[in-house]
């Protein structure tokens, strides 16, 4: 131990030229194997914290694990109250707990008594008793509760008794709003819904329990367009994403409603906070998490995981560039430049694409790169990668070149290379990786005379 007027220093690992050294007595402090033992200024956060009352999936894909990975992804310290635990997998489930409806009080209680909470949302609660319980201890609760009224399987069948349903209608009473699919809201609306006119028809019937907005989901509508409908009593909002092509939704309602909750809890508006879960969720679904033998799940984290490539994605960007000047392409350069882009893996706007800055350029001494890797760059090639993608999501990486025979056949021969003309006649080569798209550049490369 040190102290020295501060902090005493104990055991942490420190490179031995590190400051902290500096003064310290060597035989106290540096081991001789260049490490210093010290104790580092505690800098904690105080992020908004939200609470989760729903069931545990063992698979991980829905419940409480994704309730609380969504409300991770939004900055928000996720709480819970565990109503049931379930044996699952991704293909359905095998058995079902609830928990003592004492014991769900008891976790409410000791949450609810030691942070300052900002939103709750509620997901499955299996039984009346527990529906009742959970209205109970929220009756109180001065802030929004987003409740996501799990009543039906996606198999179509009704998981709650009569009972059970009929709680609902006290919980919604406390609720800011409520976001039942359609065929949940088949059931609180006691009438049937399968146009967008149907879903508003049903949340006007569904406030009439007391909840302030009820926010429809599309998912089962038919459509290329799934259409979420919000009703408040301001009036009516719909949120549009186009469908993405996949059975693989499992935990899409659960992350939704925590995303809405973790946008109440961080003070948003209720209107905005809808609109930007729904977007939320449509990438959740599309890059959704691939697991399991059956229906993969829905991924919340998909845009932590995208933040995190940003860099690596630049970095390989500007790799790409440097590789093809050390191979000598100038005769690939057009007079406008060289593009060289990349994207990153759930890349979906500009915002997400990389483009060398300034491109790769003639020079009397040969071609060269004239900026490193840029995100957001206004790059025509940019765009054009941003567009093939949405057909082929495995395509990261590309380059625009001059127009040539050879670069477009060689192209063709590397896995997974597509190769798309642009109208100023620059031919672009896209892949899945920055070799696959080199080794189609240099394969085909034409002779200065080509």
């Amino acid at each position: 131990m040190y102290s020295e007027g501060g902090p005493a220093f104990t055991r942490a690992t420190v490179a031995q030229n590190s400051p902290l050294l500096v003064g310290l007595d060597a035989t106290d402090k540096y081991d001789g194997c260049g490490t210093a033992t010290v104790t580092r200024t505690y800098a904690p956060a105080s992020p908004p914290v939200a609470l989760a009352v729903a069931g545990s999936d063992s698979g991980g894909g829905a419940g409480i694990q994704a309730d609380l990975r969504t409300m991770a992804a939004h900055g928000v310290h996720g709480t819970s109250v565990v109503t049931a635990t379930t044996a699952q997998h991704t293909r359905g489930v095998e058995d079902t707990h609830v928990l003592p409806v004492d014991h769900v009080r008891a976790q409410y209680r000791a949450v609810a008594g030691d942070v300052d909470l900002g939103a709750v949302k509620t997901g499955m609660l299996a039984t009346a008793p527990v529906v009742g319980a959970v209205r109970d201890c929220l009756a109180d609760a001065a802030v929004p509760v987003v409740v996501d009224p799990v009543m039906v399987a996606a198999s179509g069948d009704r998981l709650l008794s009569e009972a059970a349903e009929a709680a609902y209608e006290e919980l919604l009473a406390e609720a800011r709003l409520a976001t039942p699919n359609v065929d949940e809201a088949e059931v609180l609306a006691g009438q049937a819904v399968s146009t967008p006119a149907d879903a508003v028809e049903a949340g006007e019937t569904i406030r009439e329990t007391g909840v302030d907005a009820v926010l429809v989901k599309g998912g089962h509508l038919s459509g290329e367009t799934v259409v979420d409908t919000l009703v408040t009593a301001d009036g009516v909002e719909r949120f549009g994403h186009p469908r993405v092509d996949t059975d693989a939704t499992h935990g899409s309602g659960c992350v939704l409603s925590s995303a809405v909750a973790a946008r109440l809890a961080s003070g948003e508006e209720l209107t905005a906070a809808v609109g930007a879960a729904t977007a939320f969720l449509a990438r959740a679904v599309r890059y959704g998490a691939d697991v399991g033998e059956g229906p993969g799940a829905v991924d919340p984290l998909v845009d932590v995981r995208d933040d995190a490539a940003r860099e690596p994605t630049a970095e390989a960007v500007t790799a790409l560039a440097d590789r093809l000047l050390d191979a000598d392409v100038g005769a690939l350069v057009p007079d406008t430049g060289l593009s060289v882009v990349g994207a990153t893996p759930r890349a979906e706007t500009r915002d997400d694409a990389a483009a060398v800055d300034g491109r790769v350029v003639r020079t009397r001494d040969g071609p060269r790169r004239v900026g490193a890797a840029r995100f957001g760059a206004d790059d025509d090639v940019a765009a054009a990668l941003l567009d093939a993608r949405e057909a082929d999501p495995s395509l990261r990486f590309g380059a625009a070149v001059r127009r040539n025979a050879a670069v477009a056949l060689a192209g063709d021969e590397v896995p997974g290379v597509r190769s798309r003309g642009l109208d100023d006649g620059r031919l672009c080569l896209f892949g899945p990786t920055p070799d696959a798209v080199a080794s189609a550049l240099l394969a085909g490369e034409p002779t200065a005379d080509g």
